[in-house]
């Protein structure tokens, strides 16, 4: 995300949010890196394995087009502006 799409964020956020709601996005966020901090990396057996599988994968034909992952996209999204809607 841009520097410009980030200030623009926190200006937004800062102008709607009240001090508790902002304190406690901060804490959210703060908790989110941590844990994004812990995660262990593949080592390259596990990499090459992963490969390997996406290959045979292909080969069988066992893969989605972008079409078809736009088009589930699509759904969700659409789903989640329904229950936005309807818990409003």
């Amino acid at each position: 995300m841009s520097t410009q799409a980030l200030t623009g964020l926190r200006d937004y956020l800062t102008g709607t949010l009240s001090t508790n709601d902002m304190m406690w996005l901060v804490e959210e966020l703060k908790e989110y890196v941590r844990k994004d901090e812990a995660h262990i990396p593949y080592t390259i057996e596990e990499i090459h394995e992963r490969i390997a599988q996406s290959e045979r994968d292909f080969a069988e034909d066992r893969y989605f087009t972008d079409d078809e992952v736009f088009e589930d996209l699509r759904m969700v999204a659409e789903g989640q502006e329904e229950f936005n809607q309807t818990t409003a």
